[in-house]
């Protein structure tokens, strides 16, 4: 140890304090220069030679003779400060040195805590881990709870109470993009195509066409799919439309239309939820705004394909709806299930298609 080494040949006189369970001192040994004396049941203190061990401080008598050994380590101060110097092996025993030397002094000071620097620290440790814990536990708070708490939310809410929070939607959507369309026979039509667009087993869409607010198509909670009117007057065939509720669908089941909105709204609003079973105007009209004007999450190709497979829909004509020009989607156009044959079952009859593009009344 550098500290340790550059004190090797230090030394200085001492007084020492033995314990009480110190033998006697040899007979003939000098008096203390101090002219103290020991009292009943306590040895007298003595003046000794005071030097650096290996790792210890040495107290030797004036013949060189070592009497004791304390550990640098352990020794303790009991005078920070003061002068002179008055130092325990233990901070908690009887045994003492008395020192007026300043290098001495100020040497023992140095290789202490040069020794102490090299050796565990149990506090320390214990302090760290804490606090390591304690950061962990904040990190898991701030960055997994609240996901952990939304994902728990939308997992528990019923399927009534989807619904209920997917026309509380439709209802402020109404107010921007105006009352939705509706007519006794168009009414019917959209029930037709609900039918025709769903597998057996899955539950039909509700689905809603609006006179503007929504560019194309969109989705709410409760399994509510909005169509812009344009759909369904500016195009020829049903198959456009059912193309649009296809990728509404496939994006649903991407992804829960409630957890989208409760990661939208944050955990506030998730934990009214959770707690009172409603969502606020606010949280609403803020989810609004946040829907009609972010852009749509991408479909995969394959699983679009898949899917207008196993309806019997044609893809061509949605992706011609989706590019005039058919450059970016003609991956989709080459791979039409369809292409060289139509469907065995149209989307909707001729009638029931006509029915349709009077829903708005135009």
């Amino acid at each position: 140890m550098t500290a340790l080494d550059r004190y090797q040949r230090l030394e200085s006189t001492g007084l020492w304090q033995p314990p009480p369970e110190s033998a006697a001192p040899l007979t003939g040994e000098a008096p203390s220069p101090h002219g103290q004396t020991g009292t009943p049941g306590k040895p007298q203190r003595r003046e000794v030679i005071v030097s650096f061990g290996k790792a210890t401080l040495v107290l030797s008598d004036k013949g060189g003779r070592a009497l004791t050994h304390w550990s640098l380590a352990a020794i303790d101060r009991l005078n920070p400060g003061l002068a002179p110097a008055l130092f325990s092996p233990d901070g908690g025993s009887s045994e003492t040195l008395e020192i007026d030397d300043p290098d001495m002094i100020d040497a023992i000071e140095k290789v202490r805590a040069a020794i102490r620097r090299r050796h565990p620290h149990p506090g320390r440790l214990r302090r760290m881990l804490l606090w390591g814990a304690l950061a962990v536990v904040l990190a898991l708070a701030v960055f997994w709870l609240p996901d952990a708490l939304i994902r728990k939310t939308a997992s528990i809410v019923p399927p009534a109470k989807r619904a209920e929070i997917g026309q509380a939607l439709l209802d402020d959507i109404a107010r921007i993009a105006g009352t939705p369309c509706t007519s006794p026979f168009g009414n019917s039509a959209l029930a037709a195509l609900s039918r025709r667009l769903a597998l057996p087993g899955e539950p039909l869409p509700r689905i809603v066409v609006v006179p503007d607010g929504v560019a194309t198509s969109a989705h709410l909670p409760g399994g509510i799919i909005l169509l812009n009117r344009a759909l369904i007057e500016e195009h020829e065939t049903p198959d456009v439309p059912a193309g649009f509720v296809i990728a509404e669908q496939l994006r649903m089941q991407a992804r829960d239309p409630l957890l989208e909105l409760l990661d939208t709204v944050g955990l506030r609003p998730t934990l009214r939820l959770l707690t009172t079973g409603d969502l606020d105007d606010a949280t609403l009209a803020g989810y609004v705004e946040s829907l009609l004007t972010r852009p749509q999450a991408p479909v995969a190709p394959l699983r679009l394909l898949d899917r207008f497979a196993r309806l019997g829909v044609r893809i061509t004509p949605y992706a011609f709806a989706l590019d005039i020009t058919g450059e970016t989607t003609l991956g989709l156009i080459e791979a039409d299930p369809f292409r060289s044959r139509p469907p065995d079952v149209p989307v909707l009859d001729d009638d029931t298609w006509v029915s349709l593009q009077g829903i708005c009344g135009g």
